[in-house]
């Protein structure tokens, strides 16, 4: 049974609402990052398709530069900048992904770059943030670490790359949806993970600019899920995340605006998952698949696994694997209690 379903405002026509990034502003990213990050495969399993009844395609952003998803957008970002902006400094923070994204991107560019990482955050992605090359500042406070970003921003006068509210990021996260509906044409479902929900405004805006009757789906967390308290209030709201967590990169503490009034018109339905199920779908991707995924990669799918989504048999569902960039001591742990290490 589903523990959230929130539905969003109906399209009487066809036409994307003028809120969802531009399809040839995603194309135009496309372009501007083409050769330098990955096309990313999309794998299938008889497996997974027999427990769920669907034809169930994994669009695998594990395989991706750093990782994860996310030099996508930081790239095309960056490479929207000017050499005097480049010159003076990159800053973001994240608690992983992101940070490792725009580290690699500033190294492609050669342009300096600061993130502002939680002290909690996975000591592994801490350490490929440094050797990307990025200084790394550690704040213990995650309810400030946008506070503590604009002060480094103003004292160094860098460039602020957001992480999920930024329509360039954006552009660059819904390449993933072009690919998407270029290699599976026929998609009936996209199910997406969403933190801040940068990924899930770019893959809907794209998704359904071409293909608008696609049924776009959001997992978010269910001990700390964001979008859907924020399309209830109708604006972001700050909500306790969950800590620690296997989906860390579920966990900042809004939703953008900007993701928000995507969604508002172009998600089809939010749904949560827990723990239990998230750490079930990385056992599963992992052993039947053999895909290393982290928590937040893996929870679309384990969405799909867990009965949160309510699936047409035979349908072509697409879920994304958003990352791969799962902590060795967490997953040991993980499987563990799961029975699968002795």
């Amino acid at each position: 049974m589903l523990s959230r379903i929130v539905p969003t405002i109906s399209r009487s026509s066809t036409k994307p609402p003028s809120r969802l990034i531009a399809l040839n502003e995603i194309r135009a990213a496309a372009d501007r990052i083409a050769g330098r990050i990955h096309r990313t495969p999309i794998v299938t399993s008889t497996t997974l398709d027999q427990r769920v009844g669907v034809r169930l395609h994994l669009k695998c952003e594990s395989f991706q530069k750093t990782g994860s998803f996310k030099p996508r957008g930081a790239l095309n970002k960056i490479e929207s900048l000017g050499p005097d902006e480049r010159s003076a400094g990159l800053i973001t923070t994240s608690a992983g992904n992101h940070a490792q994204g725009v580290a690699w991107a500033a190294r492609e560019v050669g342009a300096p770059c600061t993130v502002v990482m939680p002290t909690d955050a996975p000591q592994s992605k801490i350490n490929a943030v440094i050797e990307y090359g990025a200084d790394v500042i550690l704040e213990a406070d995650r309810t400030i670490l946008f506070e503590r970003v604009e002060e480094e921003r103003q004292a160094r006068g860098a460039t602020f790359v957001h992480p999920f509210d930024d329509p360039v990021v954006l552009a660059g996260a819904g390449t993933t949806g072009l690919e998407i509906v270029e290699d599976v044409p026929d998609v009936d479902m996209v199910v997406v993970p969403v933190g801040g929900g940068g990924l899930l405004g770019g893959i809907a805006s794209a998704v359904k600019a071409i293909r608008p009757e696609v049924r776009v789906v959001a997992v978010e967390l269910e001990a700390g899920p964001g979008l859907g308290p924020a399309l209830e209030a109708g604006r972001p709201v700050t909500v306790p995340r969950p800590q620690p967590t296997l989906a860390d990169g579920m966990t900042p503490p809004f939703v953008g605006q900007l993701p928000l009034e995507i969604a508002q018109h172009a998600v089809d339905e939010v749904v949560v998952v827990n723990e239990a199920e998230i750490a079930a779908a990385m056992e599963l991707l992992l052993t039947r698949c053999k895909l290393l995924v982290e928590g937040s990669g893996a929870a679309a799918t384990a969405a799909i696994l867990a009965g949160r989504i309510v699936l047409r048999d035979g349908a072509r569902v697409v879920s994304v694997v958003s990352g791969g960039n799962v902590d060795l001591a967490t997953l040991a742990k993980t499987l563990e209690k799961r029975g699968q290490l002795t």
